[in-house]
């Protein structure tokens, strides 16, 4: 049986991203976004649930999301999930993480200061440039 493995979220940027780069020169973005759920409970009680997803970008999208976006923008992601495991050095203990590695970002909302006024919102989206005939190694990417 085969598998699929596609996320796609639209919400908030909690804090600015935070971009670094590879020996080999790759932009690395780490991206917090903050995607809420609002519904009614049968007695008309308004309720509000946030879910807090970290997410990496590389490339092309993570300079374009370092370059545009800020606490607090809207943003529309798309990518595969990607479990993070690891040692706790002070207690010794297995951790894992569940995040998204992200594909392609669309940018949202109004423009910044930055932007031609005359750019159409399809320009404004990412698209990750990778070749095809070269596999992503993760290990080129140092974890945050």
């Amino acid at each position: 049986m085969s598998s699929f493995n596609m996320v796609v979220l639209m919400g908030n940027l909690c804090r600015d991203v935070e971009m670094r780069y590879t020996p080999k020169g790759t932009a690395v973005a780490k991206i917090s976004l903050a995607v809420n759920r609002k519904w009614r409970t049968e007695s008309g009680e308004q309720k509000e649930e946030v879910t807090f997803v970290d997410c990496d970008a590389f490339g092309k999208t993570a300079e374009i999301a370092a370059q545009f976006c800020r606490k607090g923008s809207p943003l529309h992601v798309q990518g595969r999930l990607k479990l993070d495991q690891w040692d706790d050095k002070a207690t010794g203990q297995k951790r894992s993480k569940l995040g998204v590695f992200v594909e392609n970002i669309q940018l949202l909302g109004s423009k910044s200061a930055g932007e031609s006024a005359s750019a159409p919102a399809t320009e404004r989206q990412a698209a990750p440039k990778t070749d095809p005939s070269r596999p992503r190694d993760d290990d080129d990417f140092p974890p945050f």
